[in-house]
């Protein structure tokens, strides 16, 4: 890996773009420094809000701040999530899908628009939200009224709409996957100040230092079983037929279809975490005016709590079959096969083919469900083992840095395999003329 990025910086146009994009995560980092208008960041820290804590892992403290970018990429993301699911079932979605470039850059302004409308619906439910649960999070001279919600609003859609640009700004002329490398620089921003405050609890005596090297030991364990898990797959053989025209022979080969053991990423965490908001809105909400329906609430419905714990679990489950089942749909592949004269050895084409793969499918999702949920369950189990509550330690943040890590390194590495290619074909060039 560190050879991958030596060489990269070697090449003046890799040069151009890891410098291009660090300007523009500098960019997207000081936007997050600056409060909403109206919002006293220090006030609102102060109040320890566990439901904007909840989603401010994937928006790198944002949202908890309530600072112009604090929502971010996340309308995009979902907007993006449910636009990819309505692909497959919608025909009109799957049509313009199928239409190449000109259909996918509709539907990525499709997925733009909902977006705006997602973000201006979420801007306006955690405006009112923080409002009515912490009015000193208020600036002075700022009342809870129709004009601070509204400029709430405004502020938090034209930051959704600039950090969009961003991300794709960083897509085309920088090193790609704007989106992705903005989540990742807004958790991996956290980290020195998780770190400072760790090692200020080690020099106080608050935390052993046995208890920091096991913790450390365990990250490490951790991510090593990411990276495991992330680049597993099952590959299935493909045996394509041959087919003979004009006296040539063509096809025959072998070759395999790849199935990844964890097909859904980090969705149906995030999904789980999301609606996992919402009996904690609905309990600051009812905190007042039914006491006993918010005491039940944060007994048994927070993360922390056996039975939050079991339910997140559960939905877990329930979205990584739910999206494998929409994405990798046995029926189509197994059609695609038979088109293109590819079959499994030992399977006949067509419904045998399908039920195959759906049964592979089903079996991998199994897998990847209890890695998932496996990795939501150890930080809140090593937290209180180890008694480090400072560095916020989750298994979503960590799947994000590590799958982008993974998929940022592949690019340079293909980027300087695209390079070195060119530099052999020129060297062979200049050969055959001398």
């Amino acid at each position: 890996m560190l050879r991958a990025f030596r060489d990269a910086l070697r090449v003046p146009e890799l040069q151009r773009k890891i410098l291009f994009t660090l300007l523009l995560l500098m960019v997207f980092r000081l936007g997050s420094a600056i409060p909403t208008p109206g919002i006293n960041s220090a006030a609102l820290q102060d109040g320890n809000n566990a439901v904007l804590g909840l989603l401010s892992v994937i928006s790198g403290g944002n949202l908890q701040q309530f600072s112009i970018f604090a929502l971010g990429v996340l309308p995009y993301i979902t907007a993006s999530i449910v636009i990819q699911l309505l692909t497959t079932t919608v025909p009109a979605l799957e049509k313009l899908q199928k239409e190449g470039e000109e259909g996918r850059r509709r539907i990525n302004q499709y997925t733009r628009y909902s977006a705006v409308v997602l973000g201006a619906v979420q801007a306006l439910i955690f405006s009112v939200y923080i409002i009515n649960s912490n009015p000193q999070a208020l600036s002075p001279g700022w009342g809870p009224t129709f004009d601070t919600v509204l400029i709430m609003v405004l502020t938090q859609v034209a930051g959704i709409a600039f950090t969009m640009w961003l991300g794709e700004r960083i897509t085309e002329i920088g090193l790609g996957n704007g989106i992705s490398l903005i989540i990742f620089a807004g958790i991996v921003s956290r980290y020195p100040i998780e770190i400072s405050s760790t090692a200020e609890l080690l020099r106080t005596g608050a935390v052993s230092a046995l208890a920091i090297v096991a913790f450390v030991a365990i990250l490490l364990i951790v991510i090593g079983g990411i990276v495991f898990v992330y680049q597993g797959e099952r590959r299935v053989p493909v045996q394509y037929a041959r087919k003979q025209v004009g006296g040539k022979t063509y096809g025959g080969q072998q070759t395999y279809l790849p199935i990844k053991v964890n097909q859904a990423g980090v969705i149906p965490v995030i999904f789980a975490s999301a609606i996992f908001t919402l009996p904690q809105l609905l309990s600051s909400t009812l905190q007042q005016r039914a006491p006993d329906v918010a005491a039940f609430i944060t007994r048994y419905l927070t993360l922390g709590s056996p039975t939050g714990i079991l339910l997140e679990v559960l939905l877990i489950f329930g979205f990584t079959y739910l999206y494998n089942s929409i994405q990798f749909d046995g029926r189509r592949v197994a059609e695609n096969l038979r088109e293109s004269g590819g079959f499994i050895p030992g399977v006949r084409p067509g419904a045998p083919t399908a039920q195959h793969l759906s049964f592979i499918s089903s079996r991998i999702s199994l897998w990847g469900a209890l890695f998932l949920a496996l990795l939501t369950i150890m930080p809140q189990v090593v937290r209180s083992v180890t008694g480090i509550q400072s560095f916020q330690f989750t298994g979503t943040g960590l799947l994000i840095v590590v799958g982008v890590a993974l998929d940022t390194l592949k690019q340079l590495e293909a980027q300087l395999t695209v390079r070195r290619y060119d530099g052999f074909i020129s060297k062979g060039r200049l050969r055959g003329r001398l």
